[in-house]
């Protein structure tokens, strides 16, 4: 779906995890379609590169509003969506996008500390940020996306707390989409196979290993190749338009055939 059919033009949209990879360029899309977004994450270098990209691709001249938040903090979530209807008065699109990942085999000695940390972040958050927008997504009839993963519908090795979190966050949206169908809510979820962000680099592997791997894993996948956040991006915002209003509860699996292929 090109750019030049999406108009989010006075639309209102939180993003998490927008300081970089697939929530950075998500911001830089709904910008240029004409959104007022949100851009929030720990760290303020990165949102301001962020933000200096909005700016230049915006059509209407607008600036980001950011946002340094936490949101495995309950006070941080708050803030954010205060900070959010304070400057706008409204919100119209959540993306839960910011989430962590680790592995590590279940006799871990860190296991429990390991488990709070990725659930608070992927889990938690996504709840507590839902049951904070949901009278204000109401008055809009706005919608949300989750962001999950394809660890969410199937397993992988040594990966079982992040895979948890995302199934989690499946048959939260699908809860979700049942209860607030009636109050005029779509809630649906993206996910995303392999993609080429800092998301390896995040958890302690180098970006040369990083880039490694995904040359190595690309071409076992049906489209040959891991994927960009640009097709991520591409598939929130459709689940966020006009163009999917009869589009509710579902997964939207964006992997290049990933799910299918053997690891």
């Amino acid at each position: 779906m090109s750019s030049n059919v999406r108009n989010f033009n006075g639309k209102v949209v939180l993003i998490t995890g927008s300081s970089d990879g697939i929530g950075a360029v998500t911001a830089v899309e709904f910008f240029r379609s004409g959104a007022y977004v949100v851009i929030t994450g720990r760290n303020l270098d990165k949102l301001s590169e962020v933000e200096k990209v909005c700016e230049k691709v915006s059509p209407n001249g607008l600036k980001p509003l950011v946002v340094v938040a936490d949101v495995s903090q309950v006070e941080d979530c708050e803030r954010l969506v205060d900070k959010t209807i304070g400057k706008y008065g409204k919100l119209d699109i959540l993306v839960n996008n910011a989430g962590i990942g680790t592995r590590g085999p279940i006799d871990d000695p860190d296991i429990l500390e390991k488990y709070e940390k990725i659930m608070d972040t992927n889990v938690r958050s996504v709840v507590y940020l839902c049951h904070l927008c949901v009278k204000h997504l109401e008055n809009t009839k706005g919608n949300i996306v989750n962001i999950s993963s394809v660890t969410g519908l199937r397993p992988f090795r040594e990966s079982f707390l992040y895979c948890m979190s995302k199934s989690a966050i499946d048959l939260f949206t699908k809860c979700l989409a049942v209860d607030l169908g009636p109050k005029g809510i779509r809630v649906n979820v993206v996910n995303p196979g392999p993609v080429r962000t800092n998301f390896m680099v995040a958890r302690g592997i180098s970006r040369e290993k990083a880039d490694e791997i995904y040359q190595q894993i690309g071409p076992n996948y049906p489209l040959g190749r891991v994927g960009e956040p640009i097709d991520i991006a591409n598939a929130i915002l459709f689940l966020a338009s006009n163009e999917s209003s009869f589009v509710t509860g579902i997964n939207f699996v964006s992997d290049g055939g990933a799910i299918f292929s053997a690891h």
